[in-house]
């Protein structure tokens, strides 16, 4: 399967599995409800957690309705890309589908170039682990099959990856 096949799923709601700079996720447009509430169907994800967002740019806050201090930005800037997920606030009632009333949002640059290119063509996706909740993440295709069937769009396979979930930071005030 392309790239650009790949664009055209996610930008029409559909859900799939990909490698990430981490680990494999299953990913989905984190402005598409349907998409989200989709994985945590397919996921059998207890509703009350929320899900990393991956971004192609700082800008990609501003969908979020999220506005950022100098401060923050400059230690943005600093940390992204990288492997760390950042907790920032998120107050919009807009995105309760995504905070679930915690009124925050975990947000991701990838360090990955080609994963960057793909959002910044499809927009933020959430990103959860690719594995049924309380199971180990899929490390290779094979496994997020056994795990999800026929129950997502597309698979793309990028081999074995023994990579970990993100460090996740929380900033409270801004």
């Amino acid at each position: 399967m392309s790239i650009l096949e790949i664009e055209k799923i996610l930008k029409k709601g559909g859900i799939g599995v990909l490698p990430t700079d981490t680990i494999y996720g299953l990913v989905g447009a984190a402005l598409s409800k349907k998409a989200v509430e989709r994985i945590y169907k397919v996921k059998k994800r207890k509703k009350d957690k929320s899900f990393v967002i991956l971004i192609s740019s700082l800008k990609d806050l501003g969908l979020f309705e999220i506005k950022l201090n100098k401060e923050i930005l400059k230690l943005l800037r600093k940390l992204f890309p990288s492997k760390v997920s950042i907790i920032l606030p998120c107050k919009s009632k807009k995105f309760f589908y995504l905070h679930k009333d915690k009124n925050s949002l975990a947000f991701r640059i990838p360090k990955d170039l080609w994963l960057r290119r793909l959002l910044s063509k499809t927009g933020p996706l959430v990103v959860p682990s690719a594995n049924l909740e309380g199971m180990p993440p899929a490390k290779t295709i094979k496994e997020a099959k056994k795990y999800f069937g026929d129950k997502v769009d597309f698979y793309f396979d990028k081999g074995t990856i023994k990579g970990k979930p993100s460090i996740i930071l929380e900033i409270k005030r801004f």
